[in-house]
């Protein structure tokens, strides 16, 4: 039995014989490690700066809101104990600041010249005397009336209520001067006051301060008795 067996085929003389066919094994390509854009460049530069992914922006962003919410929060906190106790002590404060006006007003007048207000006292005092008082009489009394009112709003306790009553007795004087001394008070011709009209006006805010004072300690003083 005769076994056949294929020869290969040799190209005849002269031919030129083909090249065989290059085999390319495919390299897998690199993947890049992070960044945008192509190449090599690219890649390593990617690879030596690494971004950091944005959970990680998020948390450095963090302690800077977290700061500027604890300073808010402290500072509103602050301006809530203020007011509470500017609330717990308002009557304490109002009557403290109307006798330290009354006080230094008062000692003002003990000084020759010293108060604007001097001259102004005196005539009023002198007409509702009907001059029948001197006049460093009347400015010494003035100046102690005031510095006892002040001391008496100032202490509190057992002279705040001689001293209110001291004090509406004396407003009512210091009134009294828009109608004894009308040249001085009032602008010719306007019923605009002059500048020292307008300072025996705006005693009218000490008024008001120490009505709401005379209330609490009247009110006070209603309740503890029942």
């Amino acid at each position: 039995m005769r076994s056949h067996t294929a020869e290969p085929s040799l190209p005849p003389p002269g031919a030129t014989p083909h090249a065989r066919p290059h085999l390319s094994i495919a390299t897998p390509a690199s993947t890049p490690v992070s960044g945008s854009g192509s190449g090599p460049d690219s890649t390593v530069a990617s690879a030596s700066a690494p971004r950091a992914p944005a959970p990680e922006r998020a948390a450095a962003a963090a302690p800077t809101t977290a700061t500027a919410v604890t300073a808010a929060t402290a500072g509103a906190q602050a301006l809530h104990r203020l007011a509470a106790y500017i609330n717990a002590h308002s009557h304490a404060l109002l009557r403290v600041t109307v006798g330290v006006v009354f006080f230094g007003f008062g000692v003002l007048k003990l000084f020759p010249s010293a108060s604007p207000a001097e001259q102004l006292a005196v005539d009023a005092a002198t007409k509702m005397t009907l001059g029948m008082v001197p006049e460093t009489v009347l400015l010494l009394s003035l100046a102690a009336l005031e510095t006892a009112i002040g001391i008496g709003l100032i202490v509190g306790r057992r002279l705040l209520r001689p001293a209110l009553v001291a004090f509406f007795l004396h407003m009512g004087g210091v009134f009294s001067t828009l109608l004894l001394l009308p040249d001085a008070m009032w602008q010719p011709h306007s019923p605009a006051p002059t500048m020292e009209g307008q300072y025996v006006v705006k005693n009218v805010v000490l008024v008001a301060v120490c009505l709401v004072v005379a209330a609490h300690e009247w009110g006070r003083g209603t309740v503890r008795h029942r």
